[in-house]
């Protein structure tokens, strides 16, 4: 602890700076706004939008909004070692984004600048507030436990790499941090995702381990390994030090439970990070608010469409001072990594303003709109909590799409749900679950009244590792892949129900 205390006034200039974001977001945004499109005004990207003539928001809306393809010819040449494209100099790493779990790969720069204004100051500033919110810390008297993935060359282009946002982080860190993080580098970077699971059991059990960080799904197989090599019933008898959890990549509700009784310790905390590939922007700065502080002064300007405009050819958009609070709005962001009014595919909704929170609602394109019903992934977590609650189940993953019409013409949602503790009655889950979605969605209620537009939901439920076979099939285990959770088709659903014997319906 007095380590820890030691190291703890280091932080506390920036835990008052991040105080100023209460009272001057505007005046903070501005800044960011205006160092970055200085920055870029020589790149091929600023002279095409004469960023040098920039003088107001007005200016830069002249810039058009951008989604991955529309920029793909410019990355593809930055990859074969062009410089000056989209951001000053040449860009030699690039983050494999696993966003979804579609086969086509994204390929987000990630500059020497992002690195360090961005990435890296999210996870500074991580621990910044996890300290001021926890005084009795003693998060340096041991070592963290950093779940990353894998990287590789990038083409045939010298010096230059693709992987996972959390491989670069690893392979570029400050070499003093390694003296407080496991495992090792170079198996942290290993490819194969099993051989990686047992090698961090192996060399991790007798370590003091303090904090672990990573996708809530992936760092639940390395916790049930390592507690099945040492015997050990609960993860903190092996590490009794354990006190923090940062974990992003997913929603942590399915899994907050199955965390609570495999590490059941009264100063175990749990700290939800917003780290995606194309750039760090949220933080959980109070442990008893889920929604997340948005970090306005790394080098990300934010802006935000409404999400029922998203796919209006002209959309209204705004800047972060003209957000509503309680609306759903999908991100769009311009970075020091060279992304320039672009769609990053999240949605969020802000909670409050001075400072601004949010929580993540869902993706753009990961949500359920067949017949009007407009459910996002944020009403599916709430349903399935509820549902959990009231009949003493636990769900490890789901996904879930439309039938547009059955033999009997019926239309309905179907949910594949694999349990780690099943229900006292997989029928009254289902309904639950439905009479929830109800209750959170006035949308998906009104097309359930008298089930004249929808039926009530349909329920399979997964045979064990049933998603974890479909990741494996599809070469997305670990890292920050993830499980569609939505899908506004049913491409995802009838692959895994053709993995999925023997089934159970409800």
């Amino acid at each position: 602890m007095v380590s820890t205390k030691l190291i703890e006034k280091l932080f506390v200039s920036r835990q008052k700076e991040i105080d100023t974001y209460t009272t001057q977001a505007e005046a903070i945004q501005e800044k960011v706004f205006r160092k970055l499109t200085a920055q870029a005004s020589d790149t091929e990207w600023g002279k095409k939008y004469d960023f040098a003539h920039i003088r107001s928001y007005a200016d830069f809306q002249r810039v058009p909004i951008q989604q991955y393809d529309d920029i793909k010819g410019y990355v593809d040449r930055m990859r074969h070692g062009e410089k000056d494209v989209l951001w000053p100099g040449r860009v030699i790493w690039y983050a494999k984004s696993s966003g979804t779990t579609s086969d086509k790969s994204k390929f987000i720069p990630v500059s020497k600048d992002g690195l360090k204004h961005i990435h890296y100051r999210g996870g500074t500033d991580a621990v910044a507030l996890y300290l001021r919110s926890n005084p009795e810390s003693r998060f340096f008297s041991g070592k963290g436990l950093i779940l990353g993935g894998s990287h590789s060359p990038n083409y045939n282009v010298k010096d230059s790499l693709v992987g996972d946002l959390s491989a670069i982080l690893i392979q570029n860190i400050n070499p003093l941090v390694n003296l407080i993080r496991v495992p090792g580098k170079e198996i942290a970077l290993l490819s194969e995702f099993e051989e990686k699971v047992e090698r961090i059991a192996e060399t991790t059990v007798h370590e003091n381990v303090t904090n672990l960080s990573g996708v809530p799904s992936w760092m639940l197989a390395v916790i049930k390994r390592i507690l099945e090599k040492t015997g050990a019933k609960h993860l903190n008898e092996v590490w009794p030090n354990l006190e923090v959890f940062f974990h992003g990549g997913v929603c942590f509700t399915p899994y907050r439970e199955q965390y609570k009784q495999l590490i059941p310790s009264d100063k175990m905390h749990y700290m939800e990070t917003y780290n995606a590939s194309e750039g760090f922007f949220g933080l959980q700065s109070d442990l008893a608010d889920p929604a997340m502080l948005l970090m306005i002064d790394y080098d990300v300007f934010y802006e935000f469409i409404p999400l029922e405009e998203i796919d209006n050819p002209n959309p209204a958009i705004v800047p972060l001072t003209g957000i509503e609070t309680g609306r759903n709005y999908a991100m769009v962001i311009s970075t020091s990594c060279g992304l320039w009014r672009y769609i990053i595919g999240d949605t969020v909704k802000f909670t409050q303003k001075d400072p601004y929170k949010f929580v993540i609602t869902g993706r753009t394109k990961h949500f359920i709109n067949a017949f009007g019903e407009e459910l996002m992934v944020d009403n599916a977590e709430k349903g399935l909590a509820k549902a959990c609650a009231e009949t003493g189940a636990q769900v490890l993953e789901y996904s879930a799409a439309p039938v547009f019409m059955d033999a009997n013409a019926k239309c309905r949602h179907q949910w594949l749900v694999e349990f780690s503790v099943m229900p006292d009655s997989v029928e009254k889950f289902r309904h639950v679950l439905d009479r929830a979605l109800q209750e959170v969605n006035s949308d998906y209620e009104a097309k359930r009244h008298k089930d004249i537009t929808l039926q009530e939901l349909e329920l399979i439920v997964a045979r064990p590792n049933l998603f974890h076979d479909w990741m494996k099939q599809k070469g997305k285990l670990g890292g920050q892949h993830k499980v569609p959770r939505l899908s506004n088709n049913r491409d995802y659903i009838e692959e895994m129900l053709k993995l999925n014997k023997p089934t159970h319906t409800a």
